[in-house]
């Protein structure tokens, strides 16, 4: 696209209230938004819209602020930065959002600054890096498919060996590593491409054990 993408997204996207938490808003994909001009290399973007592993990890933040408060906080995998906006606005001490996509990272910069909260969102992908400096690691969404969960787990692994708490959020895909995981939480959530009438699905908060 010519267009610039931070610019785009801000004139194009509307902003909406995100569906279980009205306290949140965020530049979300919409008919005729022409949102599939931001796609990545041919892939369809992900991020403008809510999935339900995050929507559970944000719930479950706003619910148990004790999870993040004072506490340096990584959002993996932020698309929107819906969880790392929650985990602001629920008083960490900082927050990280990453996304490999820098069009993700640059909506979730956008809208952090739209709830009015600080967020520091960095464009990289972490997964093969150093451990964060963070307390908490946030995973919303991360086991999508078995190849990034092949990658993922080690990372997490890592995190948790350095004594970082490691919680995921997922609706139970195929590729979540349960072994690895215990369940701590769930949360009736919308998936992104349910209908407004579907029934919502039951998404996991889990703690990464190794």
């Amino acid at each position: 696209m010519t267009e610039d993408p931070e610019g785009f997204i801000a004139r194009n996207l509307p902003v909406l209230q995100v569906r279980g938490l009205p306290a949140i808003r965020l530049h979300m994909g919409a008919p005729n938004s022409g949102v599939w001009r931001l796609a990545s290399d041919g892939a369809p973007p992900y991020w403008p819209w809510c999935w339900a592993g995050g929507l559970a990890l944000a719930h479950h933040v706003a619910a148990r602020p004790g999870t993040v408060r004072g506490k340096r906080v990584f959002d993996l995998g932020t698309g929107s930065g819906l969880v790392a906006i929650a985990a602001a606005r629920a008083g960490a001490e900082s927050v990280v959002a990453c996304d490999a996509d820098a069009n993700a990272a640059m909506a979730a910069r956008l809208n952090a600054g739209l709830n009015g909260v600080a967020v520091e969102v960095i464009a990289a992908d972490p997964l093969e890096g150093p451990t964060p400096e963070a307390d908490v690691v946030l995973g919303g969404d991360v086991f999508y498919s078995p190849a990034l969960a092949e990658r993922v787990v080690p990372f997490l692994a890592r995190c948790r060996a350095a004594g970082v708490e490691v919680l995921v959020g997922d609706p139970g895909r195929d590729s979540l590593s349960r072994g690895a995981l215990e369940l701590v939480a769930e949360y009736a959530v919308p998936d992104f491409g349910d209908p407004p009438n579907a029934p919502l699905r039951v998404a996991g908060v889990y703690r990464f054990v190794g």
